[in-house]
């Protein structure tokens, strides 16, 4: 376990050398935590198709917090979270502020309520719960997806989540023009940003509503 736990620091410290984040000692620290408390539930809980940890790093973990230097506000929702993808991630890489982390699968919200455990995290709030069935007392500067249904989809079902100058951030593979056309004239794109993975096959892109 510990000679995995220093290849993964590592590689780590290797992929975000590729990149202009600024990740502390202490948070690559929690990074590589929470790689492994991935790698060890998954064997019983199936939380993700990535096996190998030191792909996780590449295609949940740095897949994650290239989206960070994009957010604005203090309050992000994170819909259809699964295993806390790409909500845990960002939240170690900000600490100042605060993540709901909303998922209406048990399991994955237990894996997430252990890792904020483990890692000594205290700005991330697990709800379990169906999107369109959660009705907080506040409302958010960015509601965050990964890998979520379509623009159209997302909009939709989270509408009532961000503030009225809330932002929509849709972590995608390909971007698709076609997605764009099928939203409701209220909301518009504001931007879409090409995102660089370190070692990541294929596209990624940001798309802000």
């Amino acid at each position: 376990m510990a000679n995995l736990d220093i290849q993964l620091a590592d590689k780590l410290k290797t992929l975000l050398k590729q990149t202009a984040l600024s990740v502390t000692e202490q948070q690559q620290q929690q990074l590589v935590k929470l790689v492994l408390l991935l790698d060890k539930w998954n064997k019983a809980y199936n939380l993700t198709s990535v096996r190998d940890p030191q792909e996780m790093l590449v295609k949940h973990i740095l897949d994650s917090i290239v989206v960070s230097p994009y957010l604005q506000g203090n309050r992000f929702i994170d819909v259809g979270t699964g295993p806390g993808l790409p909500g845990l991630p960002l939240a170690i890489v900000n600490p100042q502020k605060q993540f709901v982390l909303l998922d209406s699968l048990g399991k994955r919200i237990s894996f997430i309520r252990n890792a904020i455990r483990e890692l000594g995290l205290t700005n991330v709030e697990p709800v379990l719960s169906r999107v369109e069935d959660y009705h907080p007392d506040h409302q958010f500067d960015g509601v965050l997806s990964r890998a979520f249904a379509s623009l159209k989809d997302m909009t939709e079902w989270c509408h009532h989540l961000p503030k009225s100058d809330g932002l929509f951030y849709a972590l995608k593979g390909l971007y698709h023009e076609e997605e764009v056309k099928e939203l409701n004239p209220q909301f518009k794109v504001k931007n879409v940003i090409k995102l660089e993975v370190p070692e990541l096959t294929g596209e990624r892109h940001l798309v802000i509503l």
